[in-house]
């Protein structure tokens, strides 16, 4: 196996290996040129292209900070606002009509908890290099990613739940909830009393 196919599998990989380091200093460019440029500048567009060529139109304000680029694939009709952070080691996906925040991070890495096992130390060629694994992300379709928001490897956030801002992810969350918090827990169901419309002070009267 190479090792960006061990990277994606959810194994043991070499993050100095040259095809991987390759990529992710392009990717890094990449971000480096999209975040200065203007928002209406239409050179985004094909910088973007290059980045990220599973974005099927998601909308990203800038500036973004991306490992990969190509291990994330965006449902349709999807918004980030500033400063997302995508560690797309692992495979990243996003459903249909998500909205992130401000300040989001979606991080796929693991490093290993023994410090023996986690530090740099170099390869036969000299080369110094340490030891990664990675865990798929899954973003379900019609979430609301609040601001400041970190998401952790392995973690997938069920379809229609809004996850507040600030929290940290480290498991599971299920369809159409509320959930926030270090760690992040389910604070309740969504239901129709959490629509707008039976707000009648959030819209001017007549």
């Amino acid at each position: 196996m190479t090792e960006k196919e061990k990277m994606l599998a959810g194994m043991i990989y070499d993050p100095a290996d040259e095809e991987l380091a390759k990529r992710r200093t392009y990717a890094h460019k990449l971000c480096n040129a999209y975040s200065v440029l203007d928002e209406d500048d239409p050179e985004r567009a094909d910088i973007l292209a290059e980045l990220l060529p599973h974005r099927n139109g998601a909308y990203l304000q800038g500036p973004i900070y991306f490992d990969y680029g190509d291990n994330i694939r965006f449902g349709k009709n999807c918004y980030a606002n500033f400063n997302l952070t995508v560690l797309d080691c692992a495979p990243v996906t996003i459903g249909d009509n998500v909205f992130i925040g401000s300040g989001v991070s979606i991080v796929t890495p693991l490093h290993p908890f023994l410090p023996q096992e986690r530090c740099m130390y170099p390869r036969d060629d000299g080369v110094w290099t340490d030891r990664e694994y990675a865990k798929p992300i899954t973003i379900g379709s019609d979430c609301w990613i609040a601001s400041n928001v970190t998401i952790c490897g392995g973690v997938t956030v069920g379809k229609g739940s809004v996850i507040g801002a600030g929290s940290v992810v480290t498991r599971d969350v299920p369809e159409g909830v509320l959930a926030a918090g270090n760690p992040c827990r389910v604070i309740r169901k969504l239901t129709e009393e959490d629509s707008v419309f039976s707000k009648p002070q959030l819209f001017p009267h007549e």
